[in-house]
């Protein structure tokens, strides 16, 4: 199923700047060593969220094309991006189905976080090929596969309080969410970018009470428009829950970054 981008996360902006974990500093030096980053490159953000890779990212390029679907994404992106002095980012509205009508020019590095579930993968691939450079790179940034990482034992909490106020089924917009069948490496591997490299990371976070009930408001399947008028009392339930479950309020949850760089064979 195909989904507006628009609907994908409306209303979860302000708690994605906020609450969202962000990826392992490690990335970022990697990427600039692995791809030769040296401060002259243009590169691509594509479903840029608030900014989580573009901003560290402008470390080691000239520029990045910052692309959201959502205004709202963008308006919390550049406030970031102010608060941190930072100029070298282009925040556009766009997405991955209208690539055109961005008039990019040509682009060393491409990165995608977990808007790349969202889009038709191998179209998307085939137009990359025309825009990245010899020698560029696409790059999926995300988290762990499904079952990689034991879950935290909160997180049952959470499933079952949002199950009692959303359903079983993860909700997408105004249709819900089936994770790929593919994966992404396999996508990749028959693409023009076929030559491809993992690289991982993996850190713990510990957040209160507030950053996981926050958390949750990030997440389209469970936005604040999932909820609507039930928002208030989804709070109160989850916070309520999760006090039973640890009255010292303290969550820690193993959380990893995981990069499939994805370049030309030579």
């Amino acid at each position: 199923m195909r989904f507006e981008p628009t609907e994908l996360f409306a209303s979860t902006a302000p708690y994605y700047a906020k609450y969202r974990a962000g990826y392992s500093p490690e990335l970022f030096t990697h990427l600039a060593t692995r791809l030769g980053l040296d401060g002259t490159q243009t590169a691509l953000d594509l479903g840029t969220g608030t900014g989580a890779i573009a901003i560290p990212l402008t470390d080691h390029v000239s520029k990045v094309i910052a692309v959201d679907p959502d205004p709202g994404m963008l308006d919390e992106g550049r406030k970031l991006a102010v608060e941190r002095d930072i100029t070298n980012i282009d925040w556009r509205l766009g997405d991955s189905h209208h690539l055109d009508d961005l008039n990019l020019g040509p682009l060393q590095l491409v990165t995608l976080a977990q808007a790349f579930h969202w889009t038709e993968r191998d179209n998307l691939l085939s137009a990359l090929d025309q825009l990245v450079t010899p020698g560029g790179a696409v790059v999926v940034i995300g988290g762990p596969a499904p079952g990689a990482i034991e879950p935290p034992a909160w997180l049952d909490v959470v499933t079952e309080v949002r199950t009692r106020y959303l359903g079983p089924e993860r909700r997408a917009g105004s249709g819900t969410y089936t994770h790929p069948k593919e994966g992404h490496q396999e996508v990749l591997a028959r693409s023009p970018f076929s030559h491809i490299e993992v690289a991982r990371w993996d850190r713990t976070i510990t957040r209160d009470l507030d950053s996981v009930i926050g958390l949750q408001f990030s997440y389209s399947y469970s936005s604040p428009a999932q909820l609507g008028g039930h928002k208030d009392a989804f709070e109160r339930d989850l916070r309520q829950a999760l006090t039973d479950f640890n009255p010292a309020g303290t969550f820690d949850e193993r959380v990893r970054t995981e990069a499939i760089i994805a370049t030309r064979p030579q």
